[in-house]
């Protein structure tokens, strides 16, 4: 009988017997009860629409059960925080299934021999060797009845979330396809550091390397909690752009750099190195979190900007480059350089720019109505929309962001203020104000240190 004959076996002795609401304080997911072929129950925890169908593949946990690790809070392994740390990222991804897998204790020996291994382990054997010595298998774990399990969700093409390859070869095998594998976000501990690093060195297991930094889980639209993280830096990142990454929907933040008394640059234009370099990171990693940057022709002009993601990782978004008049010089970075698409939009009787020279292929030109203040914002983000470019950066010049402000149309607003006095120069932020403070702008907002300067962040509307 071939593995995938056995799935189809279990699956026919598996049967679904009850589903109901488990609140847990990381959401509220679907429990269902399966009842196997040996006696014992598995449950599965779902949240959203896990269909492999129905978009791209689910993340889901297969979690071996474990009591002394899930109930107890054992530190001797790391199944308990693995399981809170799957069921976290499953609730920050708004859809997936954990399968608690029963008959899995002590890697499928059972409670009271895995105790015996515990003993053996307390010599100084590592845990490969005490289940061997015992005369058990390094891994006795049968998964059949949890691929039945993905197979009833339909749950037959996932992301799955383990430490483990094996767990995916063996899924593969029953007909589940795992189309990515994906660290825990777990860190060590001193009281199972020998055994982790045995699963490394004898089991295949991924190395602490493999484990997704946080930035790569925030890049993934995932928010780590924030007892996974190992450092200051992590913990960092998370605070301030968890909010970011948990966004659904359409997005538009805008982010400026100015001095203290409101200039971004001095009357000549010279603004490239207002505010130091842990600000430009962090415009970088605004860049890497959208799907497109938005900037007016002044703006290139001025800097010849490139727009890309260089400081952190992260994909380019697509540039996009307000220009009325098509008035872009054609040997500007965002026209020359192919490492980002680039969106031309200019008015709708601006000069044709083909007449000069035909864009390379990663400029597209389009026009768009146009009027004595420039593009209406509510227009540019419909034309973005109509694209798939939700998530949207403005990033400058100040006369953008302005209007941007000024139209409502930002979910998210920040402002980097550099301890620099310019005294005259390019204009900031400027919109027609309330004549009374009490009707001022005021909104939700935080604050952080970057180096030198000081970034505050204006939460404008929920997202």
């Amino acid at each position: 009988m071939t593995d995938l004959d056995h799935t189809r076996t279990a699956h026919s002795t598996l049967q679904r017997s009850v589903e109901t609401r488990l609140p847990t304080r990381h959401g509220t997911f679907r429990m269902m009860g399966y009842e196997g072929a040996g006696g014992l129950g598995h449950v599965a925890l779902v949240m959203g629409d896990v269909e492999s169908s129905s978009g791209p593949p689910p993340l889901v946990r297969v979690h071996s059960e474990c009591l002394t690790g899930d109930a107890l809070g054992s530190y001797r392994c790391d199944c308990g925080e693995q399981l809170q740390a799957a069921l976290a990222a499953i609730a920050a991804e708004g859809r997936g299934a954990l399968i608690y897998a029963r008959g899995h204790e002590g890697r499928g020996i059972g409670l009271l021999a895995k105790l015996h291994a515990y003993a053996l382990q307390d010599t100084g054997v590592d845990t490969v060797d005490a289940n061997l010595r015992l005369g058990y298998p390094a891994d006795a774990r049968d998964y059949s009845e949890v691929a039945g399990i993905l197979h009833d969700l339909g749950a037959t093409r996932i992301t799955l979330l383990t430490a483990n390859p094996e767990k995916g070869e063996r899924l593969n095998d029953y007909g589940i396809e795992v189309a990515a594998r994906r660290r825990p976000a777990v860190e060590d501990r001193p009281e199972n550091a020998f055994y982790l690093d045995t699963k490394r060195r004898r089991m295949r297991h991924d190395a602490i390397s493999a484990l997704p930094d946080a930035w790569s889980m925030l890049l993934a639209g995932q928010v780590p909690p924030m007892s996974a993280l190992t450092s200051d830096a992590e913990r960092e990142l998370v605070e301030r752009y968890g909010p970011l990454a948990q966004a659904t929907g359409a997005l538009t933040i805008a982010q400026m750099g100015q001095s203290i008394d409101g200039f971004i640059a001095s009357r000549t234009g010279d603004g490239a190195r207002l505010t130091g370099e842990v600000d430009h990171t962090h415009l970088h990693r605004l860049r890497a979190q959208v799907d497109a940057v938005v900037v007016g022709a002044s703006t290139v002009i001025a800097d010849d900007a490139r727009l890309t993601v260089r400081l952190t990782a992260g994909a380019h978004p697509v540039r996009v480059v307000l220009d009325p008049r098509a008035r872009l010089p054609r040997t500007a970075h965002v026209l020359t350089e192919s490492e980002a698409p680039t969106l031309w939009i200019i008015g709708d009787e601006a000069p044709d720019p083909t007449e000069v020279a035909n864009p390379l292929p990663h400029v597209s030109v389009v026009r768009a109505p146009v009027s004595e203040r420039g593009f209406a914002p509510a227009d540019v983000l419909a034309l973005l929309h109509e694209r798939g470019l939700e998530r949207v950066l403005v990033e400058g010049g100040g006369r953008l962001v302005s209007a941007f402000l000024a139209a409502g149309a930002l979910d998210r607003l920040f402002i980097t203020v550099a301890p620099v006095l310019i005294g005259d120069g390019v204009p900031g932020l400027r919109f027609n104000g309330s004549p009374r403070l009490a009707e001022a702008v005021r909104a939700p907002n935080r604050r952080w240190n970057l180096g030198e300067d000081v970034c505050t962040e204006f939460v404008l509307a929920d997202s």
